[in-house]
Parts: C-alpha cells; sequence; structure tokens
C-alpha cells in the first residue's frame, strides 16, 4: 500500500508553491493507484454499475425460462439466484421502492419488478417491506402504468394481457428503406432489443405461475391490465395515431399476421444470431454485448423452442452470466452477486492513458506502452451496421466499448482511444489514431454534430412510438460526443479553419442552453456536457473570450461550491433547476477544473480550489484502510465516490463507472501542473 503524501509547510512556501507541490504529490499517489489496477496484459476495466433492474430482470427471465431451480451454465446450483436476491434486497429504499440510483426517487417500473420478484422467491406478501412497496406502487398508479420494457416480462408470466404490450411485428426487418421507421433509422442498441421483442411479442409465451405468486394486488384497474396505455408524455395527436396503428397491428396479428410473417421470423431470428455470439472477426459477447438484448435472446430461443443444451443457448447463458460480480472476499459462497449491464474495458483503458498522457508519460513507460498494445490489439476493421448510413465506402478503423463487439463499434471510444494512442507518441500508435480519425470523419452527420454509434438524422417522432419509452429509441447528435471528438481532432493538427471542424463548432454552439451550460447526453449532466462541449472548441482554436464560452465558464462558477469542488445528481435530468447541483464528486469536480482551466487559465481561483478540493479529498494511506472512508476498497490514491455520474438513458438508466474516481481526478491534476510548469 502507498505511503500518505508528506505534508508541506505552509510557513516556508506561497499558497501557490504549497498546492504545487501537494498537486505533485497527489499525481504521483494518483498514478501509483491506478497502475496497481492494471491487469496484467495492460487493459483497465473497473466494475459498471448499475440499478436493481438488473438483478430483478436476469431472475425474472430465470422464472420465464423455468430455470428458477435449475443450475447454471457454468454448473453453479440455483442457490447462486439466492445470492442475487440479495443484492435486490439490499437495494429496497427506506421508502419502500427501488430507484434508478442510491438517493433517487421510487421507480414504479423497477418497483414493481423487485416487489415480483420477492414474491416469486417467497416472501410474505403482509411483511413490512413488501406492504409498504405495494403501497407505493398503488400510490404511482398501480403496475398496469408500468413502461413496456417491464409489460413484457409481466406479460411472459401472465400477470397483464399480450394486449397491454405494444405491438412490434417482425416484419419491420423487412421495411423498405425508405420507410420512416426502419432498423437502419433506429440506434444500435435499438435494432438488438426491439427485434428480439418482437419475435417475443409474436410468440406470445407464457408461463402461468401460481395464483399466490401472482401480483394482482398490485393493479388498480383490471381494464388497464389488459389494455395499452400510451404515454402522457406523447403529444396528444401522436398517442392517438399510435393507438389506432397499435390496434392494427394486433388484429392482423389475430389473423396470423401478414404473408411475409414466417419469412420475416426467420429473417429476424438470423439477424440475431448473426449479431449474438459470433466468433471471429465478427466476434461479440452477447447480442449488442449489452443487458437488456441478451436478457431477450435467451427468451426468445426458448420460445422457438431451443433446448438448453444448445450451442446457441450454452452460449448465450455463458455470456450474460459473465457479468455477475460476487461478494465473496472471505471466501465462502454466501456473499450476494451483482450483475453489471456490461463490460467496459476500452473505454475505461482509453481514458486512464489519456490521464496518464496528461501526467507527462508516453509510450516509453512500460504501463502506456502496456495499455497502448492491449488497444491496438481491439482495433475493430469490420464493417458492422454503421455501413448502412454512409454515403460512400470508408477506409474503416474503430473501437467498440467492451471486450468484443464487432458489430458496433462507436464514435466515442474511438476518439478517446485515438487521441489517448496519439498523444503517448510511437509510431504504431500514431499510425493507429489517424486511421481511426479517418472513420471519424466519415461519420459527421449533416447537422455538424456526431452521434454515438452512426450517420444519423434526428427524427423526433420515432421518440412516440409505444415501445420508445427507454427515451433513446434513436441516437441523434450530441454535443458532448461532437466536443470530444473535435478535442480529438486537435490533437491531430485540425483546427477550426477546417470544414468538418468548422461545421462542429457550430453545432455546439447551437446548442447551447440559456443557462451557458450543455445537455450531458452520456455522462451527468451539464457538468458533464459543457466539459465536453466546450474543450474541443478551444483546443481547435476558438478564442475563450469569445461570449459563448465565457457563459459556460460563468455557469460553472455559479455551481462551484464553497469548498471548491462540483457535484451534479442525476435528477437533473428530471428537473432543470438541480442543473449542477448534488452531492460533491472526484470526477464532476474534475471536469469542470479541466473546463475552468481551459477558458480561466490554470491560476485563476476557481480552478485552484477544485484542484485543492482534489488534493484534499484524495484517499492517502489511512483513508484507503477505512472501509467507512474507502467503502470500495480502493488503493491509496483513488478518490471516495459513491454517486451515479455515467448516463445510459436519461430519466431511465444511470451508471457508476468504478475507474472514473480514479482517472478524471488524476486528468485534471495533471492538466493543472503542466500549465503551470509551462
Amino acid at each position: 500500500m502507498s505511503s500518505p503524501r508528506p505534508m508541506h509547510s505552509a510557513r516556508t512556501m506561497s499558497p501557490d508553491s504549497t498546492l504545487r507541490a501537494d498537486a505533485s504529490d497527489a499525481m504521483r499517489l494518483a498514478i501509483e493507484g491506478l497502475v496497481s489496477v492494471q491487469r496484467e496484459d495492460g487493459h483497465w476495466c473497473g466494475e459498471l454499475e448499475g440499478d436493481s433492474i438488473l438483478q430483478s430482470e436476469y431472475l425474472l427471465m430465470k422464472w420465464i425460462l423455468h430455470q428458477e431451480d435449475r443450475p447454471l451454465a457454468d454448473g453453479r446450483d440455483h442457490r447462486t439466484l439466492d445470492r442475487i436476491l440479495a443484492t435486490l434486497r439490499s437495494q429496497q429504499q427506506a421508502d419502500g421502492g427501488w430507484g434508478q440510483f442510491p438517493g433517487s426517487g421510487a421507480d414504479l417500473s423497477a418497483t414493481v419488478k423487485g416487489y415480483f420478484v420477492l414474491k416469486l422467491h417467497g416472501e410474505d406478501p403482509q411483511a413490512p417491506h413488501m406492504r409498504q412497496a405495494r403501497e407505493l406502487i398503488l400510490s404511482m398508479g398501480g403496475a398496469e402504468r408500468v413502461n413496456t420494457f417491464t409489460s413484457f416480462f409481466l406479460a411472459c408470466l401472465g400477470q397483464v394481457s399480450w394486449n397491454a404490450v405494444p405491438a412490434i411485428p417482425p416484419e419491420i426487418v423487412l421495411l423498405p428503406r425508405w420507410f420512416y421507421f426502419h432498423l437502419d433509422k433506429v440506434s444500435a442498441w435499438t435494432r438488438t432489443m426491439v427485434l428480439p421483442l418482437s419475435l417475443v411479442v409474436t410468440l406470445r409465451p407464457v408461463r402461468r405461475v401460481e395464483p399466490d405468486q401472482g401480483i394482482d394486488e398490485l393493479f388498480l384497474s383490471d381494464a388497464d391490465r389488459n389494455r395499452l396505455l400510451m404515454r402522457e408524455d406523447v403529444p396528444r395527436g401522436w398517442r392517438s395515431f399510435f393507438a389506432v396503428v397499435d390496434r392494427g397491428l394486433k388484429a392482423l396479428h389475430q389473423l396470423g399476421g401478414s404473408p411475409w410473417r414466417r419469412r420475416a421470423i426467420e429473417r429476424s431470428f438470423s439477424w440475431i444470431e448473426s449479431r449474438a455470439g459470433q466468433a471471429g472477426v465478427a466476434g461479440s459477447e452477447g447480442l449488442g454485448a449489452i443487458f437488456p438484448p441478451m436478457v431477450y435472446w435467451q427468451i426468445v430461443l426458448k420460445a422457438m423452442g431451443y433446448q438448453r443444451d444448445h450451442a446457441l443457448v450454452a452460449r448465450a447463458e455463458a455470456e450474460l452470466d459473465a457479468f455477475m460480480i460476487e461478494d465473496d472476499e472471505s471466501g465462502d459462497e454466501r456473499g450476494s452477486i451483482r450483475l453489471q449491464p456490461c463490460f467496459s474495458p476500452v473505454w475505461d483503458t482509453g481514458i486512464a492513458l489519456y490521464a496518464l498522457a496528461d501526467c507527462g508519460l508516453d509510450h516509453a513507460d512500460e504501463t502506456c506502452d502496456a495499455a497502448a498494445k492491449w488497444l491496438r490489439d481491439k482495433e475493430c476493421r469490420f464493417q458492422g451496421d454503421w455501413t448502412r448510413n454512409v454515403r460512400s465506402e470508408v477506409s474503416f478503423s474503430g473501437w467498440y466499448f467492451e471486450y468484443h463487439n464487432s458489430w458496433y463499434p462507436d464514435i466515442d471510444d474511438t476518439a478517446m482511444v485515438a487521441m489517448a494512442l496519439h498523444r503517448i507518441g510511437g509510431d504504431a500508435n500514431v499510425a493507429a489514431a489517424k486511421r481511426g480519425l479517418t472513420w471519424m470523419r466519415a461519420m459527421q452527420n449533416d447537422d455538424g454534430g456526431w452521434a454515438a454509434f452512426d450517420r444519423t438524422i434526428d427524427r423526433p417522432i420515432l421518440e412516440y412510438i409505444p415501445f420508445a419509452d427507454h427515451n433513446a429509441m434513436q441516437d441523434p447528435s450530441c454535443p458532448d460526443i461532437t466536443g470530444r471528438v473535435l478535442e480529438c481532432l486537435s490533437w491531430m493538427g485540425l483546427t477550426n479553419a477546417d470544414p468538418t471542424v468548422r461545421k462542429a463548432i457550430d453545432y455546439v454552439k447551437r446548442h447551447q442552453e440559456p443557462e451557458g451550460c450543455w445537455f450531458g447526453r452520456w455522462g451527468v449532466n451539464y457538468i458533464y456536457g459543457t466539459w465536453q462541449s466546450v474543450i474541443g472548441p478551444i483546443r481547435c482554436g476558438e478564442d475563450p473570450r469569445q461570449p459563448w464560452i465565457q457563459k459556460a465558464a460563468a455557469w460553472l462558477e455559479s455551481v462551484q461550491k464553497d469548498d471548491g469542488s462540483f457535484g451534479e445528481t442525476a435528477m437533473s435530468y428530471e428537473d432543470r433547476t438541480l442543473m449542477g447541483t448534488g452531492p460533491s464528486t472526484a470526477s464532476q469536480t474534475a471536469w469542470a477544473a479541466m473546463t475552468l482551466q481551459e477558458i480561466r487559465g490554470a491560476d485563476h481561483p476557481s480552478v485552484m480550489k477544485a484542484i485543492r478540493w482534489l488534493c484534499d479529498t484524495q484517499l492517502d494511506a489511512d483513508a484507503a484502510a477505512d472501509p467507512e472512508r474507502n467503502p470500495d476498497g480502493d488503493p491509496a490514491g483513488s478518490w471516495c465516490e459513491t454517486e451515479f455520474t455515467g448516463t445510459g438513458f436519461p430519466k431511465v438508466f444511470y451508471l457508476r463507472y468504478h475507474l472514473y474516481r480514479h482517472s478524471f481526478p488524476l486528468m485534471a491534476i495533471g492538466r493543472w501542473l503542466e500549465a503551470r510548469r509551462g
């Protein structure tokens, strides 16, 4: 374990030199801590923590598959499910509900699933915690008002009619490309979720649980339990339109579907199979390499008659079960188990390497060299779904988020990895970065921005579709990814004189909020969005003295706390009055510090206060050994951060990246020290 940072006497040093000395010590200790959690082959992969629905949906899936009392694919007995159940119990909040992150309000859908799972596993519905959850559900409108992705699970277990589930005909896979709704026009994650769900809705599998295991008591209206309730946040006209469409599709289903139904089912199954864990150059670690479609895929295989010993089923089970994280430090088998939504190794490694570059390390350092080699091995050249939305053939190289997901490389990871490789230098690293640059330029949208996975056009009507209540039916341009790409392009020598850069900067400027900040699509929230949106344009040559950039700095300073820190709750997605407010976190303080430094300069009081807070709150050896001050058991050099600062789907699903608290504060301190030396 690293030793504590040495203390420097303020009587012999100026405040500025004291901070520089403390920041130097903090950087050294943070590098040691980050290197200590690097994997043997050179990469980093921290836990990616989600909310209770990962546990509840996994357990509901096991009931749908008749596997609630069967061993897992790897041979572990069914008591493993009890350990997952223990995590779900621990996530119940004081009000009786389950939320989207610690400290959030109760979420109706999460609470219904949590209650149902506990009841299926023998919890007494009259127990205080069950009564409390039930009363909360009824006060929120009853289980008939869960989101559509929850209604699929309830229908598969006989708790709602299939009429209460949105119609998703498999014929969508056969639609012509000119059609407004086409798979090429929705987000990559929506494709991987919608097609397996279309097969589930078409095949309509139902496992009837015992009456005393059901959740009749959670419904207020039998009529609403058996019909689709349209979302109230959709404009009335579109609600009426899609209600008519849904009724028509369900009537067609009763007649056996269209004449092309069997062909559509076969095509959909083939589409899914080709993206679900295939080996070789098109490899992935499951459908989309993310939790929801990997769950739906197992249900599809069961509904289509595949036995558990079939290779497709065995692989699907093993890939999903790999997301389990066991709390068994004592060596026994009684610790709880929680599930991750996916793995994040490429993202974590790219950020860590970029942070080390900010600290002055390069390819001559063995830690950086090992990380760079691992990232180069993950360079993806497979022509995946993204090719269908580009105008001409593109020389492709990019990176995905997970260990294996060749069908879906993404812009954000490619930008992060490319600039990390470019910055540490070395011919092989720079060459790989330039290959990524070629693809990113080809993926710029017509509006000047970049999306996450595809070259797209914003089609807001798609968000009104009944099964679009994950708030991410499509994948339009967003300022945070656009800003990161600009930061990457700046390292490659591009400036605001380049047409690609100029167009992107104009996009960023158009999407600035009235307060001066930017919405954060992939991180919480306006602090993240502002950090990502502003630095790239400045690095590309935009004068930080411009009013629009000064307005961003003024907003950040307006939400900085007296102690120099920053924090923002994910509730700011629901309530704009909460933007920039919330518990202080190391990662959000680092984002704000880097942004203010870019605009105001390293010697500005707001920047120095933020760096001081990071230095003062870093875990030294004593703090790292204290479970109360270090609940995650991090090494000395990290920071304690229990808040969720990552975003999956705004208002729906949030993430806690366990390496954010290692890498981003190190990045901010490294940049500040480099500027002070300059």
